[in-house]
């Protein structure tokens, strides 16, 4: 299922706010950091080269991604790492996760990526399933107690 409309937009002054209210579930506050956090952490790690989009769908935002786009340095240097990806939680379970994760795969494999990686905090509900049905596998490491997950893509 393909949701029609769900499309990236820059965050601005005009959407910052109702982009910041979105919201998960009160169960999965413990996977992903809200977009006023993650905002933050942006402006703190410059050096991390983050790349962040609201999600749409129509004219309401109802999500949120940002990528580390190959930073300079560090371990995930000169790739492309999904460090937040949030779907509010009045609009979950309707495919707009997926069909996010499709544009930016999209996005980064049009950068000549050959792979995509993310990761997870292992738990109770944790995102893994959502990531498995993608195609993430796992790459054995772990990072700051999260395990580390790749999407490779396919030569052109």
């Amino acid at each position: 299922m393909r949701p029609p409309g769900v499309h990236l937009r820059e965050i601005t002054d005009d959407n910052r706010d109702a982009v910041r209210a979105l919201r998960v579930r009160r169960d999965q506050k413990q996977f992903v950091a809200s977009v006023s956090k993650s905002l933050k952490q942006a402006a703190r790690h410059p050096e991390a080269n983050p790349w962040y989009r609201a999600v749409y769908l129509g004219d309401e935002p109802v999500g949120f991604v940002m990528l580390s786009w190959k930073p300079p340095a560090g371990p995930y240097e000169g790739r492309h790492f999904i460090w937040r990806l949030l779907v509010d939680k009045r609009h979950q379970r309707r495919g707009i996760g997926r069909e996010t994760l499709t544009q930016i795969a999209a996005l980064v494999r049009a950068d000549g990526a050959t792979e995509l990686l993310t990761s997870y905090d292992p738990g109770d509900g944790e995102p893994w399933p959502f990531y498995r049905k993608f195609g993430f596998e796992p790459t054995g490491d772990i990072d700051d107690g999260e395990i580390v997950l790749r999407l490779t893509f396919p030569a052109q």
